[in-house]
């Protein structure tokens, strides 16, 4: 049964998957000008005169001389048949081996900063509810007003700066200066942790305080139904109490937002990573975006497309799993 709702899920969300390419294609295009009007710029601000000849060539080299349709048709068959997004024209490589550099780094980095949020927020969201108004609930009420409104990009040089000002130490960047390009080994594994770990706090933080007024918040809803004082009237035991109803469907909402949260492993750090000069994906697709280089700016688009879609199905399947009301064709009567 749980195979037959999977299967039928994604044949639904095939064909929103295929708009969603045409109108990412379409997003691309639509700014006046391309890359190359931009390359050409920058060749006759640096002093190389650009005839017509020149720009004729550049045009069909970056195959900008097709059509737009027949262009996004080429690529999209070169995606699912050859496993080919295109070529950067920014970096002049295939679009597979820039993101490849930076993909794993940026997967490491924001799933870890996902699960520290999720382990740090829940609990201290379900003890503030049940503890309201105590010094506990009003410290991190208090944290979580901060986390929520201070962004990110000024933890991040704020950060970098008092660790300045206190070591001396530029901390920005995954490795010091000397494990900069050298080969994999444990003392360069070493000297990154510290500086992994401060990239998963400032990425982190955000997540974790609006997590635990969101968490607070639906705990509280829970505790105030009559189920809740029913089962307490009848002797059911505070944390089994807790644990097994009220827990369990205030966690819902959360659960049900993976789709937005696995998006934010690609995009999600890009300011904060820019701050710390970290080598992931974020600052790659806002430079690419920038650029107008299309085949890298809509790769990364639509990744994040496909990301988001298969987080919805996830959310779809953690529910029916967590929630004994929700059945694969709709709540139960």
């Amino acid at each position: 049964m749980l195979l037959g709702f999977i299967l039928k899920r994604i044949i639904q969300l095939l064909p929103l998957l295929f708009a969603v390419s045409i109108i990412i294609f379409t997003v691309i295009q639509l700014p006046p000008g391309d890359y190359l009007t931009t390359y050409i710029q920058a060749l006759e601000l640096s002093g190389i005169e650009v005839d017509a000849a020149m720009v004729q060539t550049l045009t069909r080299e970056y195959g900008l001389d097709r059509p737009a349709h027949e262009q996004y048709f080429i690529w999209m068959r070169n995606i699912l048949f050859e496993g080919d997004f295109g070529r950067s024209f920014q970096w002049n490589q295939p679009v597979t081996e820039v993101i490849g550099e930076r993909l794993m780094m940026t997967i490491i980095i924001s799933f870890v900063s996902l699960i520290v949020v999720w382990v740090i927020a829940i609990p201290i969201g379900i003890y503030s509810a049940i503890r309201q108004h105590s010094l506990f609930d009003y410290v991190f009420s208090f944290i979580g007003f901060i986390g929520m409104t201070v962004p990110g990009f000024l933890i991040a040089l704020v950060s970098i700066y008092l660790i300045f000002v206190t070591t001396g130490v530029a901390f920005t960047g995954l490795f010091s200066t000397e494990f900069i390009g050298a080969p994999w080994s444990w003392a360069k594994f070493i000297d990154m942790l510290p500086r992994a770990g401060l990239a998963i706090f400032i990425i982190g933080m955000a997540g974790t305080a609006g997590l635990i007024r969101q968490m607070r918040a639906l705990m509280l809803d829970e505790l105030r139904k009559q189920y809740v004082v029913t089962a307490r009237a009848k002797g059911v035991a505070e944390n089994k109490l807790i644990l097994k109803y009220p827990v369990r469907i205030a966690i819902n909402p959360m659960i049900s937002t993976i789709g937005w949260l696995l998006p934010s492993l690609i995009s999600g750090e890009a300011l904060v990573s820019i701050i710390l000069n970290l080598p992931t994906m974020g600052p790659l697709m806002l430079r690419s975006l920038l650029a107008q280089d299309m085949f890298l700016a809509g790769s990364f688009l639509l990744i994040v497309s496909v990301l988001t879609v298969v987080g919805t199905l996830i959310s779809d399947i953690l529910l029916t799993v967590v929630d004994p009301r929700i059945r694969f064709g709709g709540v139960a009567s």
